[in-house]
């Protein structure tokens, strides 16, 4: 294993240029979901470059690919997210997430084979609404995984993404134009139809559970003021602790939607812009690998109090199989995901150690699944050690 080890901390530190050209190159590209075509392709093709067997376009969807390498019994996927934010970009550091993804795999596939290992890099689109990861779960992309991880950037060191299950939708509400101000009584206003949900919503929000959440945008609100406005759409998450509870918080919400339309005469109509996104159940005993490689490599954990927030279309994964999904520390300048000032921190100095650093961490990770006899064998019996 010593020899092992070091030869993984000599991969990664040999494709360390390549890693953050990657890195960079994505995070110029800022394609949003299900439209990374430029991205995908630069990961996809840096992994055939490495030795990996690559399929594009797998699962029905364009932007997605898997990679794999080494034959052995052991399976483990490591997750390449690189969709970006509309209009701030890689403000939640996806760049980061594919290089260390591809930095990880060609470490491993240099001794997948002395391991016993299959090594599989899944480029996952649409994380940020679309839930890439989930459709190709149920595609058969992940199956015969053992164990699926990532690391993610953010402003702190965390071992676990304590985030809340979350649904994706939009609603629009149909009335009718007029002259707003010569013959507003022949008008239906979707403009007041959506206005009284969100009133609605907000009133709601006194007797939420807690963390429940609701927040939106209005997408369309109208063509100009003195047009009663025929159409009016937004786009809505919901989160909440879990998938039973975001549930029952749907069916309150809906009742807000609802009541717009009823008190306007206006035409509602909701829509589903991705499967629902789950609760996270890490594994536990990975968990732990992960953060002594981690530390080893020269990251450092805090005691930090709880944040639940947020949420990945990786929770489905963990639901499934063995998962984590730790967060790397970048230098943000007191910025945090999804502010503009933290797409400027994805491609600095610190984000590049990130890159470097957590793609090291997950080689030695699995490399330590792959030797360790009771993980190994719990892995492939499909056991989960989820925390109580």
């Amino acid at each position: 294993m010593i020899q092992v080890r070091e030869e993984l901390r000599r991969q990664t530190e040999s494709a360390r240029p390549d890693l953050l050209r990657l890195s960079h190159r994505v995070h110029a590209a800022r394609e949003i979901r299900f439209e990374e075509r430029q991205s995908a392709e630069m990961v996809a093709d840096q992994l055939a470059g490495g030795g990996f067997a690559v399929e594009k376009g797998i699962c029905n969807l364009e932007t997605a690919f898997v990679a794999t390498a080494g034959s052995g019994s052991l399976t483990v996927g490591i997750c390449a997210e690189y969709d970006a934010l509309p209009g701030i970009g890689h403000a939640c550091g996806h760049n980061i997430i594919a290089s260390s993804a591809v930095g990880a795999g060609l470490a491993l596939a240099r001794v997948a084979d002395d391991l016993d290992l299959t090594v599989r890099v899944l480029g996952t689109p649409a994380e940020e609404s679309g839930g890439g990861k989930i459709l190709m779960l149920e595609r058969g992309a992940f199956d015969g995984v053992h164990a699926a991880m990532m690391v993610h950037p953010s402003p702190e060191e965390r071992v676990y993404m304590d985030c809340l299950a979350v649904s994706h939708f939009r609603v629009a509400y149909t009335g009718k134009e007029a002259h707003a101000s010569a013959y507003p009584e022949r008008g239906v206003n979707a403009g007041d139809a959506l206005t009284v949900a969100q009133v609605a919503i907000g009133l709601l929000r006194q007797h939420f559970n807690p963390n429940d959440q609701v927040h939106g945008i209005v997408t369309d609100g109208g063509l100009a003021p003195n047009i009663v406005p025929a159409l009016c759409e937004g786009r809505f998450y919901a989160r909440a602790v879990d998938l039973q509870s975001l549930d029952r918080l749907h069916a309150r919400i809906d009742k807000c939607f609802q009541a717009g339309a009823l008190a306007t005469g206006c035409a509602l109509v909701e829509e589903d812009e991705s499967p629902p996104y789950s609760e996270f159940r890490p594994d536990v005993e990975i968990a732990e690998i992960y953060q002594r490689n981690a530390v080893a490599v020269g990251r450092r954990f805090e005691e930090l109090p709880p944040r639940r927030g947020g949420s990945t279309d990786m929770a489905n994964i963990s639901l499934a199989m063995p998962t984590i999904h730790p967060m790397l520390a970048i230098e943000s300048k007191g910025a945090s995901n999804h502010q503009p000032e933290f797409t400027a921190a994805c491609v600095t100095e610190s984000a590049d150690r990130a890159v470097v650093e957590g793609a090291l961490a997950m080689a030695l990770t699995v490399a330590d699944l792959a030797t360790t006899d009771q993980v190994r064998q719990r892995l492939l019996a499909g056991s989960t050690k989820y925390s109580q």
